[in-house]
């Protein structure tokens, strides 16, 4: 099967080993994500140090971005969002809440973040804070070309227009202080490695080894994150890469059988661990340099936490690892899990809900790691 899709349709196979991905642009399940998710319990009062949480990556942080683009990568249909408190999707690509989520959470501002582009957004929605992430999208400009979605300099550049927003209501004085106390969330890089590196050829010729890539990658990070601190960002939260050659798509793509014997591809995940190293390196000393400033900086380990639940799923209530909830959960993403698949009947013992995203169980045992990082964003 994988061999018939590389010779006959490559555009198809991009798209199934892309990490985030699909729904029917006319879909009757297209919803508000404020109205369905935040409305019923509404915004608690923060009682933190964080004004907002504002969010910029991939699909692992999208809440439904890319409902409102003309894109294919979108996931506002079931199965999708099956486990949320309305039972209905809304872009999200799990089963459930997303790992911003819990930290908004966390930090008493709500219990959902909704996408930005969602035009029924209060003041209220916009102040406690919203996510601007796209599904498909990476650091490499040609990335989120190859799903049509929004790179992380468009995402900054709706941040700008956000502020704006914010500065109409409350004015410039007041917006600026806002923005110096949220949280940032940035979340991205898997795509620019299983999407594009590693999927099509044009960044190959231009660097021949993943290190050289890796550099480039990181010369995009720090020009963003640059970008965000002039923009008043002083509470940054960045997110290494998981292990890539242990998502269930990436291993049937990359196995000589397609269904057994299963295990991760070392070569994914060697990837994923040089560019964490080098990530580390690029935020420490950024966080060294502007610490004096106000600057609290963080990087976020997604590797070692889900390399946990890998060893010892029974451990933590899990029963499969390598394949999703959705489906056969080999190759099951976007369309191909929807609301005719075959559903797993307890997500909770799942890693994955389809064949490349983790389920809600998953992002909540990772969410349950960062509290320390946390702690030491909103330390006074």
């Amino acid at each position: 099967m994988v061999d018939y899709l590389i010779n006959k349709h490559p555009q198809l196979l991009v798209i199934l080993i892309l990490l985030i991905f699909v729904e029917n642009p006319k879909t009757i399940w297209f919803i508000s994500q404020a109205q369905a998710l935040n409305k019923s319990n509404g915004s608690p009062t923060n009682t933190t140090a964080a004004s907002a949480v504002l969010v910029f990556g991939d699909s692992t942080v999208d809440p439904g971005n890319n409902n409102y683009l003309p894109t294919i990568f979108k996931s506002n249909f079931l199965p999708y969002g099956r486990d949320l408190a309305n039972k209905k999707p809304t872009g999200r690509f799990c089963n459930g809440r997303l790992t911003t989520d819990f930290l908004a959470s966390y930090v008493g501002l709500k219990d959902y973040v909704p996408p930005y582009l969602d035009p029924s957004l209060s003041m209220e929605e916009l102040m406690t804070g919203v996510s601007f992430a796209s599904a498909g999208s990476g650091y490499d400009p040609i990335t989120p070309q190859v799903g049509n979605v929004l790179p992380v300099l468009k995402q900054l550049e709706y941040f700008k227009e956000y502020k704006k927003r914010l500065e109409s209501s409350i004015g410039k004085q007041e917006t600026e202080h806002h923005i110096n106390k949220a949280i940032f969330v940035i979340s991205a890089g898997t795509n620019d490695f299983i999407v594009n590196y590693f999927t099509l050829p044009i960044r190959r010729k231009i660097y021949t080894t993943l290190s050289s890539y890796d550099i480039f990658l990181m010369e995009h990070v720090k020009t963003f994150l640059q970008d965000l601190w002039g923009e008043g960002a002083r509470r940054i939260v960045v997110g290494g890469l998981p292990p890539m050659g242990c998502l269930p798509g990436v291993i049937t793509l990359n196995s000589p059988n397609e269904f057994q014997p299963r295990g991760c591809i070392d070569k994914y995940n060697s990837a994923a661990r040089d560019y964490n190293k080098l990530l580390q390196i690029q935020l420490f000393s950024m966080q060294s340099s502007l610490a004096n400033f106000g600057a609290r900086i963080a990087y976020v380990d997604l590797y070692g936490p889900v390399m946990e639940l890998i060893r010892e799923p029974t451990k933590f209530g899990l029963k499969e690892i390598f394949k999703g909830c959705c489906g056969t959960g080999y190759l099951e993403v976007t369309f191909l899990c929807n609301p005719l698949s075959y559903v797993c009947p307890d997500a909770n013992k799942y890693m994955f809900w389809d064949s490349i995203h983790p389920t809600e169980k998953t992002y909540s045992y990772v969410f349950d790691t960062l509290h320390p990082i946390l702690d030491f964003l909103l330390k006074p």
